[in-house]
């Protein structure tokens, strides 16, 4: 419930000293709100936002609602959102089919929130590369680009990238670095996933437990 989503974030801002944010999957409109009027009081945190929509198997998590309320309460609130290129095409409206694309969208998003936007690639129809694209709040550009690491789940990609971009944004690094540092560990975890026994949980899970270990 909304109340308790609210419960927990009071709890741990009020047990700790917290250097970073970071959101997720928020079903609905009522958790988005709960988690902006939660955070009302701490606009100093850096926040990111990882504003996923639907799971890649395509679950619908956040209805129209549910996105207006992300747009309006919690979006401009944010340090970084990392969307993918079909959330990206929701929040901005366009159509994305190539890099350029891609970056447009990221650059409208910036402007219309004044956060920073990185756009990941890995739906763009490109086989073999995978390229992010980071737009910071200032309109400066970076593109990050690597080949696929071939795999057939690519379940929690999003979300390690997302809290690994946080965990380097809490230890005091730029937006810029902390990307590229979460990029270099995401690639990590899902080569060591690749053999791992990692059921329905997806590669990169499973790689972040070898390389804890």
């Amino acid at each position: 419930p909304p109340e308790m989503i609210a419960a927990q974030i009071d709890a741990v801002l009020a047990d700790f000293r917290v250097a970073a944010i970071k959101t997720g999957l928020l079903p609905g409109a009522a958790a988005v709100r709960a988690v902006a009027r939660a955070l009302a009081g701490h606009r100093k945190i850096p926040l990111v936002i990882d504003p996923v929509i639907a799971s890649t198997s395509g679950t619908r998590f956040l209805d129209a609602a549910g996105l207006r309320a992300l747009k309006k309460e919690l979006l401009p609130r944010a340090t970084l959102v990392t969307p993918n290129w079909p959330e990206a095409e929701a929040l901005s409206g366009r159509s994305l089919e190539t890099f350029a694309d891609a970056e447009a969208a990221g650059r409208l998003l910036a402007r219309e929130f004044n956060c920073a936007l990185l756009v990941k690639g890995g739906h763009a129809p490109q086989k073999n590369l995978c390229r992010d694209v980071l737009v910071t709040r200032d309109g400066r550009v970076r593109w990050f680009e690597n080949a696929r690491i071939a795999t057939r789940n690519t379940h929690g990609t999003g979300c390690v990238l997302s809290a690994a971009i946080a965990t380097g944004i809490a230890r005091g690094e730029s937006i810029a670095a902390a990307v590229s540092g979460a990029r270099a560990f995401l690639r990590r975890a899902l080569r060591a996933g690749r053999v791992a026994n990692w059921g329905g949980a997806g590669p990169a899970f499973a790689g972040m437990r070898q390389l804890r270990a």
